[in-house]
């Protein structure tokens, strides 16, 4: 759910109370116009048999449109105020939506799970002689402060859609806060290509919402690269370069 436009939503608030003021002013100049036409046949010429009925009823009138005005700005202000509760709840749960997406993002394995994992699978694709591919999936647009609730959220829905399309031998990570790595053992570049689309399906959503744009490339041993070497340096030219990427010495491979 996008963030409430709370401008448009004031404007049409201060729209109604316009609206309802207008109908209160309207009811009691035509009310105080009749009541000045009825006055001199009430209180000056009253026929004299029916003189206390005629009173009675031209004071319940009066009585009974100041009511009705009076009701009219109540339920306006009553109105107001049911609005503005289910507007503040509203806001709540978006902020709860918000904050769940960024937990999502943050609690996913960052840079240092993935060096082990890509080492550890290119090891195992050697050994076994089978396929091994890496997604890298980089996102632009939407919020430039990369440090804001709004733009956690963005990248967190985004990695909940990614994650719903992933296998259990596959493996996400956040390794920038606008790159994200996905390691698929066992897959060629067809089906690397498959998952791929997949995922861009999948992102629609996020895209729409937000205003993000994905691209995902992706990248196969021993298709496109022959060691673990060339998948770091692919990794690494993709990373912020005012960071430091370094794979940990206990995880390079021999």
């Amino acid at each position: 759910m996008a963030a409430l436009n709370r401008k448009e939503l004031d404007q049409l608030e201060r729209r109604e109370l316009h609206l309802t003021v207008l109908a209160a002013v309207f009811i009691l100049v035509q009310a105080a116009g009749l009541a000045v036409l009825m006055y001199p046949l009430v209180f000056l010429r009253p026929d004299s048999g029916n003189k206390f009925a005629y009173r009675v009823a031209y004071l319940g009138f009066c009585v009974l449109t100041i009511l009705f005005a009076g009701y009219l700005l109540e339920r306006q202000r009553l109105v107001r105020k049911l609005k503005q509760n289910l507007i503040e709840q509203l806001e709540r749960n978006v902020q709860l939506r918000q904050q769940a997406s960024a937990d999502i993002l943050q609690s996913m394995p960052g840079q240092d799970h993935f060096w082990d994992r890509l080492t550890m699978e290119h090891r195992r694709a050697m050994t076994m002689h089978t396929a091994l591919t890496l997604l890298l999936i980089q996102s632009s647009g939407g919020s430039s402060d990369k440090n804001s609730k709004q733009a956690e959220a963005a990248w967190g829905d985004a990695a909940k859609a990614m994650s719903g399309k992933l296998r259990p031998t596959d493996s996400i990570y956040n390794l920038s806060p606008k790159l994200f790595a996905i390691v698929l053992p066992e897959t060629d570049t067809l089906n690397a290509k498959r998952v791929a689309v997949r995922l861009q399906e999948e992102l629609q959503s996020v895209r729409a919402k937000h205003g993000l744009t994905f691209e995902i490339g992706v990248h196969n041993y021993p298709e496109h690269v022959r060691s673990s070497h060339e998948l770091e340096d692919i990794v690494k030219s993709l990373l912020p370069a005012k960071q430091e990427w370094e794979v940990p010495a206990e995880t390079q491979p021999v």
